[in-house]
C-alpha cells in the first residue's frame, strides 16, 4: 500500500511539473518549421534519385530497342519513341534540378536576420517542392509509358 501511495505521489508531482511547461519539441519557431518543411521535400526528392536514374536507363533502353527494329516497325513506333524522348528529357531535368537546388541551397542563409531567413526558406520551400513534384511526375509518366505497348 505504501508503494502505491509513493507511486501516486510521484505521478502527481510529475504531472504538476509538466502542466505549465512545453518541451523543446513543442516550441518551434517559424524558421524551424520552414526548415523542416524544406528538408522534408528535399528528403522525398532524394529518395527518388535512384529511381530517376533507373527510369532514365529503362527509357533509353526502350529507345535503343526501337532503333534496332526493322524500318517498318520503327515507323510505326515514331509516336511512342517521341514520348520516350520527351519523358527522358523530363527525367534528366528532374535529376539536374535536384542537384542544382542542393548546390545553391544554404541552410544558414540569413541566419542573423530572422525575417530575411523566413523569406529565404519560404522561397526555397517553393523551389524544392517544384523539384520534388517534377521528380514524382516524371517517374509516374515514365512508369506508365514503359508499361504501354507500342
Amino acid at each position: 500500500m505504501k508503494q502505491i501511495s509513493k507511486l501516486l505521489t510521484l505521478l502527481l508531482l510529475m504531472a504538476c511539473n509538466n502542466s505549465g511547461t512545453k518541451s523543446n519539441d513543442e516550441v518551434k519557431t517559424k524558421t524551424d518549421s520552414l526548415r523542416g518543411e524544406v528538408m522534408e521535400a528535399h528528403n522525398i526528392g532524394m529518395a527518388k534519385m535512384e529511381k530517376i536514374s533507373e527510369a532514365q536507363k529503362k527509357v533509353q533502353h526502350a529507345m535503343d530497342s526501337i532503333s534496332k527494329l526493322p524500318a517498318n516497325l520503327q515507323k510505326q513506333s515514331v509516336g511512342y519513341k517521341m514520348q520516350l524522348d520527351s519523358i527522358l528529357g523530363r527525367l534528366k531535368y528532374s535529376d539536374y534540378a535536384m542537384n542544382q537546388w542542393m548546390e545553391e541551397f544554404n541552410m544558414d542563409s540569413e541566419a542573423n536576420n530572422t525575417e530575411r531567413q523566413i523569406k529565404y526558406l519560404e522561397s526555397e520551400k517553393i523551389k524544392i517542392s517544384k523539384v520534388r513534384d517534377a521528380m514524382i511526375s516524371s517517374l509516374q509518366k515514365a512508369d506508365s509509358l514503359l508499361k504501354a505497348k507500342f
